[in-house]
């Protein structure tokens, strides 16, 4: 397992739908972890915004892999970093 902060945030994330605000705005994430840890898949909205975040993570690939979909690793990653409850 990597031991990254982006990863340590990302496991203390709980899995369902949690309401976080980032960059000053409300996004609604929904977070799961399938395969016994192995994916964890994050989708995040602004709420009356169209602003997405949207991924997966393989925490025991490569010491961790990030694919984010039709976006940046940066945006999946700082929004990991920086969401606040």
């Amino acid at each position: 397992m990597n031991e990254t902060e982006f990863y340590t945030r990302l496991l203390a994330l709980p899995d369902g739908a949690t309401d976080l605000f980032y960059r000053h705005r409300r996004y609604l994430l929904r977070k799961e972890t399938l395969l016994e840890g192995k994916i964890i898949k994050i989708y995040a909205e602004e709420l009356g915004g169209n602003d997405i975040v949207s991924g997966n993570y393989y925490p025991t690939m490569k010491g961790g892999m990030l694919k984010p979909c039709e976006i940046s690793d940066e945006k999946v990653i700082d929004f990991i970093l920086y969401a606040q409850p």
